[in-house]
C-alpha cells in the first residue's frame, strides 16, 4: 500500500484551486507545468505545506534532487506535524540520517486507510502476516496446546491479527496510533482492552503498571520504526517469564535498516538479531516470508518468534 495523498488547504482559495489545476496537470504528464502552477500558488501562500510538499515530489521526478530536498525541507517547516511525511523523503534522499516517523503522519495515513483498510489489505495485497505469525507460534509451541492468558497485539489496526489470536487466548489488549483504525478494531468486538496511542509509550506505561503478557504479536508494524532496539526492549519488559514476542518485518539483503520507496523500513537479517540480543530476547525461530504482495510482486520479509532468554 502506497501513501494515501493528502490535502490540507492552504486557506487562500486561489493557492487552493492553483493547487488542484497542479494535480490534474501533473496527472496528465505535465510536471514542469505542474510544478510552475505550485511555485503559482506558493506565492500567494508561503506557508502551504502540501503544495510545498507536492513540489518536492514533483522536482523529484524532474530530476532535481537538490530543489526536493529544498521543497521538502520547506513543506515540514509549514507543518511541524509533519502529516504528509516530508521528513522521511529526505532521509530517503540521503539528506537526514534515519529516524522515527512522525507521529502524526503514521496517524494520518491510517486514518485515510481505515475505511476500505481490510478489502485492500487483504484481497488487493494479498496480506497473510497474521496467518503466518499464527503458524510460526503453533510451530515454537511443538503440538503442545496452545493457549495464553493475555495476548498483546502492538499496531492492532482493525483487528486482522486480534482475529487470528483471539481463540488462543484468554484477554486481548490492542493498541494503535489511528483512532480510525481503532474503531474498526472496537466494531469487531474481538478485543478486552483497545488502547489509542504511540507503540513505546504504551509499552511504557505498562511495564510501570507491571502488567505481563503472555504473548506479544506485531504484525507489519515495526517496518514504521528504524531502530528495532528500543521497541524490542520494551516489549522484553512486559513480558511473563517464558513468554513470546513474534512479529513480521520487511527484509532487505543489507544489515541495517533502510528506508524503502514505499516510506517503510526494511530491517536487515544482522540488524534484527542485535535488537533482540540488546532487548534480552532469545531467537525461536526466523523464516523468510512475504507477508504481502506490491506491483505483484512479493514483498521480502521475516516472521520472527523471539522469548526471554
Amino acid at each position: 500500500m502506497q501513501p494515501l495523498p493528502i490535502h490540507l488547504p492552504s486557506g487562500n482559495l486561489l493557492a487552493d484551486r492553483r493547487f488542484e489545476w497542479a494535480r490534474d496537470l501533473a496527472a496528465k504528464g505535465d510536471l514542469a507545468g505542474a510544478a510552475d502552477l505550485l511555485m503559482q500558488a506558493l506565492e500567494l501562500a508561503p506557508g502551504y505545506a502540501a503544495a510545498w510538499f507536492a513540489l518536492g515530489e514533483l522536482r523529484e521526478k524532474l530530476g532535481e534532487r537538490d530543489g526536493a530536498i529544498a521543497a521538502f525541507g520547506q513543506a515540514r517547516a509549514a507543518d511541524p506535524q509533519d502529516r504528509h511525511g516530508a521528513s522521511l523523503h529526505l532521509i530517503r534522499l540521503g539528506a537526514e540520517p534515519a529516524a522515527a516517523m512522525p507521529e502524526s503522519y503514521v496517524r494520518t495515513l491510517f486514518d485515510g486507510y481505515a475505511p476500505a483498510f481490510d478489502q485492500a489489505l487483504t484481497q488487493g495485497l494479498g496480506y497473510r502476516a497474521p496467518e503466518l505469525l499464527l503458524r510460526a507460534v503453533q510451530a515454537a509451541h511443538a503440538g503442545e496446546r496452545m493457549k495464553f492468558g493475555s495476548v498483546l497485539d502492538l499496531g492492532c489496526g482493525t483487528g486482522l491479527a486480534g482475529a487470528a489470536f483471539r481463540p488462543f487466548c484468554d484477554w486481548l489488549v490492542g493498541v494503535d496510533l489511528s483512532p480510525a483504525m481503532l474503531a474498526k478494531a472496537r466494531a469487531k468486538g474481538l478485543y478486552d482492552r483497545l488502547a489509542e496511542g504511540d507503540v513505546a509509550a504504551f509499552l511504557a506505561s505498562e511495564a510501570a503498571a507491571q502488567a505481563r503478557y503472555h504473548l506479544i504479536v506485531a504484525a507489519d508494524v515495526f517496518m514504521y520504526l528504524a531502530d528495532l532496539s528500543a521497541v524490542l526492549k520494551a516489549a522484553a519488559a512486559v513480558l511473563a517469564p517464558s513468554a513470546m514476542i513474534a512479529f513480521s518485518v520487511e527484509t532487505h539483503d543489507g544489515d541495517s535498516a533502510m528506508l524503502c520507496e514505499t516510506l517503510r523500513y526494511a530491517h536487515g537479517a544482522a540488524h534484527m538479531r542485535a535488537a533482540l540480543d540488546r532487548a534480552g530476547l532469545k531467537l525461536v525461530s526466523l523464516d523468510p516470508a512475504a507477508t504481502r504482495t506490491e506491483k505483484k510482486e512479493p514483498v521480502p520479509g521475516l516472521i520472527v518468534v523471539a522469548n526471554l532468554s
